[in-house]
C-alpha cells in the first residue's frame, strides 16, 4: 500500500492530502498530494546522498504531520528502517533503546531538538524528555531550522534525483514497546507486515476518495491517502476538535478513548463511522458515541505487534452478556488461539517479524488472558494484573466491563496490599462529568452483587490516572491512590464476606494528557 500511495500522489497533485484545524474550527490544507510527493522525493534523495540505503537504521523524532509522513515514505522507498523515538519514555530508557537499535542517523524537527536542549525544563512539565540527540547518532533537521539546530537534511541536495524504490522485503520500522533500561524490547515490522496491516485497515474502514477522514496515526494516514481521501489531523483542544468534527463531517474518525470522552464532555457530535483503540473502550463509551450521531461506533483490538487484530461494533458489544470484554472476531488473515495458561496468541500476515535481537516466531503472545466464544475473542484481563486475595486468583479484566453502568466513564479493579502477601480488591470508578452520584451507586449495586467471590472490598469514586502516549488507564498509579485513600480512612472496612461494601470518594483531579497528546510519528495505534 505504501507503493500504491507513492505512485498515486502524482496523479492528482493539487488535491488536499493533510488537513489541519484552526482554533475557530476552520480547515486549512497543510499539504497537497503533490506537496507530499515532492517532500518524499527530496527526503529520499537527501538521505541517499548521506549514505542511507537498504538496511540502514534511522531514528525519527518528528511531530505527526506531512513531514513525518514524508520521512517514513522516503525511508520505505530506500529500504531503510525507521526507529521511532518516544519523548515520553525518558532519556535513560531512550539511550538504552538506541544503543540496541544503533541508528546511522537521527532525523529530528526543531521542536524535538528544543525538548532535548534549551526547552528541557519546560518539556519536563509536559512529561516529555529527550537525551542529547547527538548521543544517539548524527542529527539532521527536518523542516525549518531554529538557532542551535543541526544541519538541515536536504541542504545542498535539493536538485538531486531520488533513487529507484526498493521492491524487496526487509525491515521497515522498529517500535519500542516495553522492557527495562537494561533490557529494552523492540518490535520489528517488515515491509510486508506493514503492508498487510494497512490493507486490513483499508478493508475495515473502506475510505472513499474525496471525503475526509479524521485521525493522526500512520495506520490512518496511509490507507486513507492511498484511497484518495484527505486526512485531517485531530485538533489538540477538545473544543477545537468538536468544531473540527462539525465543520468536516468526516466519513470516518479514529480517536483514542480519552479523546472521545473529551469530545463527548464538550457536547461534540460525530458523523459516519467512528473507530477507537489503543486503550480499553467499553460498550458504554461506544453507545455514547453512537448517541452523539455516529452511524457506527467500533472498538479496535490491536497491539504494536499486530495491528489490527479484531474489531467489534457497538451493537454487538452492548448485547454481549457474558463475563469479560468482547473485542470481536479476528480480522481476515488473523489466527487466534489460547495456550494452556489461557493467554491469547495471535498470528497473521500483519504480525511483527520478530523482536529486535531475537529470532522470528510464528505467534504473538499478547499478555492477555482470553477465551474464544463462537469464534469471537473475549478478553479476561492481563495475566500480570492478577490480584491475589485469600489464596484466590482474581483477574480484573473478567469483571471490569460489568462495572461500566450508566454514569460510569472508567472503572478498574486493583489490588491493595493487606499484609502477609494478601491483597484487598478495590473498585475505582470514574463517574461521567455531571453524573448523579446516588444513581451511579445504585446502578453499580446489581453488577457488584453478581461478582461472587470477586466482589470488591471497597468502591472508590475517583478520576483514574492515565499514562503513555495512548493515555491508557494506569493501574499502578490507581492502586497507589486507592491505598492512600483507604489508609486515610483508618481501619480497613470489612470485605465481601460481611455483606457490607465500603463506598467512598477519592478526589485526585482529572489528569491532563502529557504534552497534550502530541508525540512523534509512529507506526500505528
Amino acid at each position: 500500500m505504501l507503493d500504491t500511495l507513492a505512485r498515486s500522489l502524482r496523479a492528482h497533485p493539487d488535491r488536499p492530502a493533510v488537513l489541519r484545524g484552526t482554533r475557530t474550527g476552520g480547515v486549512r490544507t497543510a499539504a497537497t498530494r503533490g506537496d507530499l510527493a515532492d517532500l518524499t522525493d527530496r527526503y529520499a534523495a537527501a538521505l541517499h546522498a548521506r549514505g542511507i540505503t537498504r538496511g540502514s537504521t534511522v531514528g525519527v523524532a518528528v511531530r505527526p504531520g506531512p513531514r513525518a509522513l514524508a520521512v517514513m515514505l522516503a525511508l520505505y522507498r530506500l529500504g531503510a528502517r525507521a526507529a521511532v523515538l518516544d519523548p515520553g519514555a525518558g532519556p535513560d530508557v531512550l539511550r538504552a533503546r538506541f544503543a540496541l537499535a544503533r541508528p546511522d542517523a537521527v532525523l529530528a524537527d526543531a521542536t524535538a531538538q528544543a525538548v532535548a536542549g534549551w526547552a528541557r525544563p519546560l518539556a519536563r512539565r509536559a512529561h516529555l524528555a529527550l537525551p542529547d540527540l547527538t548521543e544517539l547518532g548524527p542529527v539532521l533537521t527536518v523542516g525549518p531550522r531554529a538557532p542551535g539546530c543541526a544541519p538541515a537534511l536536504d541542504t545542498g541536495v535539493r536538485t538531486a534525483l531520488p533513487p529507484r524504490p526498493v521492491d524487496e522485503d526487509g525491515d521497515a520500522v522498529i517500535v519500542f514497546t516495553s522492557g527495562t533500561t537494561s533490557r529494552p524490547r523492540a518490535v520489528v515490522h517488515t515491509r510486508s507486515s506493514l503492508a498487510a496491516g494497512m490493507a486490513t485497515v483499508a478493508g475495515l474502514v473502506r475510505p472513499e476518495a474525496g471525503r475526509p477522514v479524521l485521525g493522526g496515526t500512520f495506520f490512518v494516514l496511509v490507507p486513507s491517502l492511498a484511497s484518495g481521501a484527505p486526512v485531517a489531523l485531530p485538533a489538540r483542544s477538545p473544543r477545537a476538535l468538536c468544531r473540527q468534527l462539525h465543520r468536516l463531517a468526516p466519513q470516518a474518525t479514529y480517536l483514542t478513548p480519552p479523546q472521545l470522552r473529551r469530545v463527548l464532555g464538550e457536547g461534540g457530535r460525530f458523523t459516519g463511522r467512528v473507530w477507537t483503540g489503543s486503550a480499553p473502550a467499553g460498550a458504554g463509551l461506544l453507545t455514547r458515541v453512537k448517541r452523539a450521531g455516529a452511524d457506527e461506533a467500533w472498538g479496535v483490538y490491536a497491539l504494536t505487534e499486530l495491528f489490527p487484530a479484531a474489531a467489534v461494533e457497538q451493537a454487538d458489544k452492548a448485547s454481549f452478556t457474558g463475563d469479560g470484554d468482547l473485542v470481536g472476531e479476528p480480522l481476515p488473515g488473523v489466527t487466534a488461539m489460547t495456550d494452556a495458561a489461557g493467554e491469547l496468541l495471535l498470528s497473521g500476515p500483519a504480525a511483527r517479524d520478530r523482536y529486535l535481537g531475537e529470532s522470528p516466531g510464528p505467534w504473538v503472545a499478547t499478555g492477555d488472558r482470553a477465551r474464544l466464544d463462537t469464534g469471537r475473542i473475549v478478553l479476561e484481563g492481563r495475566s500480570k494484573d492478577m490480584v491475589l486475595r485469600r489464596a484466590e486468583n482474581i483477574y480484573p479484566g473478567l469483571y471490569e466491563p460489568a462495572l461500566h453502568t450508566p454514569g460510569v466513564e472508567l472503572a478498574l479493579l486493583v489490588g491493595v496490599p493487606a499484609g502477609d502477601g494478601d491483597e484487598r480488591l478495590v473498585a475505582v470508578v470514574q463517574p461521567v462529568p455531571g453524573a448523579d452520584r446516588a444513581a451511579l451507586r445504585a446502578g453499580l449495586a446489581g453488577p457488584l452483587s453478581r461478582m461472587g467471590t470477586a466482589r470488591p472490598d471497597a468502591v472508590l469514586l475517583a478520576d483514574i490516572p492515565l499514562s503513555g502516549r495512548s493515555l491508557k488507564p494506569d493501574r499502578a498509579a490507581t492502586a497507589r491512590l486507592a491505598a492512600a485513600r483507604l489508609a486515610s480512612r483508618g481501619p480497613a472496612s470489612r470485605g465481601p464476606a460481611s455483606g457490607r461494601l465500603a463506598f467512598g470518594r477519592l478526589a485526585s483531579g482529572r489528569p491532563r494528557p502529557p504534552g497534550g497528546g502530541q508525540g512523534t510519528e509512529g507506526s500505528g495505534g
